[in-house]
């Protein structure tokens, strides 16, 4: 125990004289050592104290809490300080990223309008300087101007739009009549015009306003036949484009183009390529729904043709649209029922079982005609058309087999009616007793033969069928069909007509 205080006194001692002012020159260096680590120490507890604390700036105590009357304070939300701090930074960081793509995203917007005003900026002035040389005195500015509006119209239909309301329309019409032996500029102008009218009614309108029709018409009559095949071409698809136009259908007509599109479509030197022989038909199709301009049809040999040409399949469907509005008028029906085999070719055609379209239209053709004239009544029946009718109303399109059993009806009824007025001028009767019971005997008459008439009609069209499924069926020519079907064949009437 001495020895233990006596080294406990010595070491109290030699702290004593460290500390002492005469040997403070002996022991500096230790001196520095125990300070700077008592330093490092504490400044190192104070930090950790301070994140611990969330930051109050403030140290925690490490001991255990003395016991107080005081609340203790809340230290969750102490706890929350840090990470509330952490979250606002986050959010402020977010709202600069997101305010910095806004105004990267408006700069990219505002760029992007800039280019947009500076390329239509560039596209009026392509269209001006088009017009510009087109306006020329010069032929050559002329014809490179009429390309240039050409190209621009072909697929843009704002610059169809200007470009007419520049004044390009007038100078291309002019282009056109001009009779310098040279085609090219004419061809180009034609085009020009083309393009400028494409899905552009008001263009349609000014287009013929400005004489484009009287040009053209002038241009081939100065040719005297002898028009070359590509200037042809671009008229037809002029006279295609614009008479799509109601308004312009009367003036086209009234041009004289309808014998010009005619001697095109019926060109026999095949000098027009296919492609203007189907304008051609396309725009005389236009030309016919305007009823005013059926007599202008009638002073060529047109309605003629048109019935001879049935058979293509590639311009039957169009020739009978064209013929459906022929038959309109009183003086359409005249001409086509005065045009030779006109209805055993028709009654031909409801029989085209693979062209539904086409069996529509001549039916329709064949119900008017029915309806206006009993003349050409009589000849339907003479060509054989009840048969033709029975199956179109079986195995036709629903528009054909309401057509066919209209058409069916009207033959009925209209020659019920014309057979009981001759009997009854014919025999008159002394008494009007004897007058009912005459007409009520010639009408039960006509409606048995008619039944006949009907019924013999089926079993002819239940034949012809029979024939048909032997053919497709590859069978033997000499097939006979069995019993049953034979007494079902004998045993239908015309219960089963739609009239």
């Amino acid at each position: 125990m001495a020895k233990r205080g006596h080294h406990h006194r010595n070491n109290v001692a030699t702290l004593v004289l460290n500390h002492h002012p005469h040997h403070r020159h002996h022991h500096h260096n230790h001196h520095f050592r125990l300070w700077t680590s008592f330093s490092a120490a504490s400044l190192r507890r104070k930090l950790i104290a301070t994140l611990i604390c969330g930051g109050g700036g403030r140290a925690c105590s490490t001991s255990s809490p003395k016991p107080t009357n005081k609340p203790e304070p809340n230290t969750n939300t102490r706890s929350r300080v840090g990470p509330e701090k952490l979250s606002d930074l986050l959010n402020l960081s977010d709202s600069c990223s997101s305010s910095m793509s806004i105004e990267r995203r408006e700069k990219e917007e505002e760029e992007e309008e800039a280019e947009e005003v500076e390329r239509k900026e560039q596209r009026m002035k392509e269209l001006r300087e088009a017009v510009r040389k087109l306006q020329s005195d010069l032929m050559e500015e002329r014809e490179n101007g009429s390309q240039l509006i050409r190209r621009m119209a072909r697929e843009d239909a704002e610059a169809r739009s200007i470009l007419a309301m520049m004044g390009a329309i007038p100078p291309l019409v002019a282009m056109i009549r001009v009779h310098d032996g040279e085609t090219e500029p004419q061809i180009e102008a034609l085009y020009a015009l083309l393009n400028l009218g494409i899905g552009n009614d008001l263009n349609k309108a000014a287009i013929v306003q400005a004489g484009a029709v009287h040009n053209m018409v002038r241009k081939i009559e100065s040719s005297n036949g002898s028009l070359e095949s590509a200037v042809s071409e671009a008229i037809v698809a002029n006279f295609l484009a614009l008479s799509a136009l109601d308004s312009n259908k009367p003036i086209i007509a009234a041009a004289g183009v309808i014998p010009f599109l005619v001697s095109i479509l019926k060109d026999s030197d095949k000098k027009c390529s296919p492609q203007a022989r189907q304008d051609a038909l396309r725009a005389l199709y236009n030309l016919s729904i305007s009823p005013s301009n059926i007599t202008l049809f009638l002073e060529t040999e047109f309605i003629p043709y048109l019935i001879m040409t049935l058979g293509d399949m590639e311009v039957s469907e169009r020739i009978l649209a064209i013929l459906s509005n022929l038959v309109s008028t009183s003086e359409g029906r005249r001409a086509i029922s005065s045009a030779p085999d006109v209805f055993p070719i028709l009654i031909d055609v409801l029989n085209w079982s693979d062209s539904p379209g086409c069996q529509e239209k001549a039916s329709y053709v064949l119900m008017v005609m029915a309806h206006r004239s009993y003349t050409d009544r009589q000849r339907m029946i003479e060509a054989g058309i009840g048969s033709a009718l029975l199956e179109l109303t079986l195995l036709g399109s629903t528009l054909a087999q309401k057509r066919a059993s209209r058409i069916l009806e009207c033959l009925r009824v209209k020659q019920s009616s014309q057979r009981l007025n001759a009997s009854a001028a014919v025999s008159a009767p002394m008494y009007g007793s004897s007058s009912s019971i005459t007409n009520i005997d010639l009408e039960e008459d006509i409606i048995s033969e008619e039944k006949k008439a009907v019924k013999q009609l089926v079993q002819q069209s239940l034949q012809n069928n029979l024939k048909r499924i032997v053919k497709r069926a590859n069978l033997p020519q000499d097939f006979v069909p069995s019993e049953h079907l034979k007494s079902l064949t004998m045993s239908s009437t015309s219960k089963s007509l739609p009239f």
